[in-house]
């Protein structure tokens, strides 16, 4: 069965460019010029991948608004936002909504071709049987690199697929600072440190939705982050030199960005 992936794009014409390029490919398409007409067939049906403007017809910020609902409505469903604007604002914004990807309008066809594919095969991955394998096991957190799932303490955590590669990248070497530029290239994306600094408050907080007193991910000032080996709950803290969390130039645990 073909993929379903929505475009929601306000003008005709670019809307047109990429639905032709994608039934070509074997999608099949549904194409929005609003919200509203997005939004009343989202409640009918979702697609299996949204792409969205950010700018709706007379809606500045409606593509940001339709995130929201989407990702309210689903965990899981593989959202991009291809737009034309470009400055750090934005795109932050639409990270900190749950979008998996952040495009601007001058991305090549065949480069947008493939930021959809390696969406769909997380989402193939999601539903594939655990391998012992695939699993990566740190105390009380469990990642899954097969299905790309995490969980803590037996509890899913609902992370995109660029939250989970920062995840892995930290949590391959526990104690190991990795910088924002490390962090960019382990999760392929090409973005500014302040967008990395996002990425990492949100997974702090849907860490701290499972777990409210989640504090593993430990800023280190200047140099980037790291994952520490506290135990939830009192355990011991492990790190680099034998210190603990917040010992390095008055940290304090990871609570600052």
């Amino acid at each position: 069965m073909a993929r379903r992936i929505a475009i929601v794009e306000d003008e005709a014409a670019i809307r047109e460019n990429y639905a032709d390029v994608l039934r070509k490919q074997g999608y099949e398409v549904q194409t929005f010029a609003n919200r509203r007409d997005a939004m009343r067939a989202f409640d009918l049906r979702l697609p299996n991948l949204a792409i969205i403007d950010i700018g709706l017809e007379n809606e500045i910020d409606g593509g940001f608004a339709l995130c929201q609902s989407l990702r309210s409505m689903s965990e899981t469903l593989p959202i991009i936002f291809l737009t034309a604007r470009d400055n750090d604002f934005d795109t932050v914004s639409g990270l900190r909504m749950g979008a998996d990807d952040y495009l601007t309008k001058d991305i090549s066809l065949p480069h947008l071709s493939a930021r959809i594919a390696a969406l769909f095969r997380r989402q193939d991955a999601l539903n594939q049987p655990t391998s012992p394998e695939n699993l990566l096991q740190r105390e009380k957190l469990v990642l899954d690199i097969g299905r790309l799932t995490i969980q803590w303490d037996g509890q899913a955590v609902p992370l995109t697929v660029t939250e989970f590669w920062m995840v892995h990248a930290l949590v391959k070497f526990p104690g190991h600072v990795k910088s924002r530029q490390v962090l960019m290239q382990e999760s392929k994306i090409f973005v500014d440190g302040s967008t990395i600094t996002s990425h990492v408050k949100r997974i702090r907080k849907k860490f701290m939705q499972v777990a409210p007193e989640f504090d593993c991910i430990e800023t280190v000032y200047g140099m980037g982050y790291r994952w520490n080996t506290q135990m939830i709950g009192g355990g011991d803290v492990v790190m680099d030199g034998g210190h603990g969390a917040g010992s390095d130039g008055g940290d304090g645990g990871g609570g600052g960005d």
